[in-house]
């Protein structure tokens, strides 16, 4: 593959160490939002190096909180542990090891202990007011916030409590079954709406009101996106991604604003919800993601969007959801595709960041971007796992590592299955 090879040498910036990011630290300059991709869920080098730019961009830039693809209620655990709370773990591996959903290995790996293993040594020389969070942006946790919710009700607003068990008890006879609830919504297409509206209106105002209660806020958006989610699953189409990512958009504006004014975040998340949806396939169909949604609230040039790929190696997935997590090969990318033209023309690790004004050849066409799950069929590579992108429009930065390996899961207590899968699989 040589077409793109004199323009992927002249943009192609080895990546030895951390120091070599300094032309991405350049880049975000003054922006509010960096988000750091990944083109797998299991992949070593990914949660690696979006350790060392994280550290960097807090050491340096003063980023306040770090925002990944994962469940409120656990992420609150972790941030507990590292920002030191009384009665959070002391080592944040003991909050990681108590993520009990299915994909566990996520967020509960070696990768993810080191880095908050850092944020806790690093927060500890910090006023507690100016500590670094970890919080969680997704929709999936419907069971585990109200839950949440009522405990919190139970300690401190007990005259609230029966608004919490109105809603809950809607929910109750559905056994926790995500598919249960979702099929039930076609008969009675209200569902659990209103309770569930009744709770969230409630507590945003005493989040308003009172102090400590952002969480319990908190956990009423994700049981009211929750309810959306599953509510939009049985429609199909792009709905259901929807109403996910827009979830993750307003969570992290709530956190931005708890956290102030001048107060920067750092997303984790997989590429197809990074890397700006207008640069891909998912425009047509009238998907968004997170990427786009920052774009348009905090204007493009507060946002930095970091994209990340591989051309081979392996990976830890599963082979169906809820399947056992297995380290499976990543093959050889399609012929044509952008890992493919990166293998053939980019050294490794590479980075680049190129210019601003710059559109064409590589940075212009429309190119296949592999995006592997957590759901993965290496033998599907023909025809499946690939998102045509736009790379210069997707994404303002991208980290290239040609050959990659599996992350490092821990040991977790026990795995629940209680949520479908989501498009494209598992990301």
């Amino acid at each position: 593959m040589t077409r793109y090879g004199d323009e992927v040498a002249a943009l192609a910036a080895p990546l030895l160490d951390a120091g070599d990011l300094d032309v991405l630290l350049d880049r975000v300059g003054d922006a509010r939002v960096v988000m750091l991709g990944e083109a797998t869920h299991g992949t070593h080098e990914f949660y690696h190096w979006r350790a060392l730019l994280t550290r960097r961009l807090i050491t340096e830039l003063g980023f306040s909180f770090v925002a990944v693809e994962g469940d409120w209620p656990d992420c609150e655990r972790v941030d507990g542990s590292v920002r030191g709370l009384p009665h959070a773990p002391e080592d944040p591996r003991e909050a990681l090891t108590a993520f009990d959903r299915w994909p566990t290995w996520m967020w509960a790996n070696e990768e993810v202990v080191d880095f908050t293993r850092w944020l806790r040594a690093h927060n500890a020389g910090l006023d507690p007011a100016h500590r670094v969070g970890f919080h969680g942006l997704d929709v999936y946790s419907l069971w585990e916030s109200l839950r949440e919710i009522l405990s919190h009700l139970r300690e401190h607003d007990p005259g609230e409590v029966p608004v919490a068990l109105a809603a809950y008890r809607c929910f109750e006879p559905y056994g926790e079954q995500a598919h249960d609830y979702a099929r039930a919504t076609r008969l009675v297409p209200t569902g659990c709406q209103n309770e569930v509206v009744d709770l969230l209106v409630r507590l945003r105002q005493r989040a308003a009101d009172r102090a400590g209660a952002f969480g319990a806020w908190q956990n009423a958006e994700v049981v009211a996106g929750a309810e959306r989610y599953y509510r939009a699953l049985v429609r199909g189409g792009p709905d259901s991604w929807n109403v996910r990512d827009r979830h993750m958009d307003d969570t992290l504006d709530r956190l931005l604003t708890r956290y102030g004014p001048g107060s920067k975040a750092v997303v984790w998340a997989h590429n197809t919800h990074v890397g700006d949806s207008l640069a891909t396939d998912m425009a047509a169909s009238g998907a968004v993601n997170i990427g786009r949604l920052a774009r348009e609230r905090h204007r493009a040039e507060r946002v930095v969007l970091v994209g990340f790929g591989t051309h081979r190696g392996t990976v830890v997935a599963g082979d169906s959801w809820g399947a056992p997590m297995r380290e499976l090969p990543v093959p050889p990318a399609r012929a044509g595709s952008l890992e493919d033209v990166l293998h053939h023309a980019a050294p490794s690790p590479a980075l680049f960041v190129p210019p601003l004004e710059e559109r064409t050849g590589l940075l212009g066409d429309r190119l296949d971007h592999r995006a592997i799950g957590v759901v993965y069929r290496p033998e599907h590579e023909r025809w499946a796992n690939y998102v045509p992108t736009t790379l210069g429009e997707r994404y303002d930065a991208f980290l290239w590592i040609d050959r990659t390996s599996a992350v490092r899961p821990l040991r977790v207590q026990q795995v629940d299955l209680l949520e479908p899968d989501t498009y494209p699989s598992g990301v």
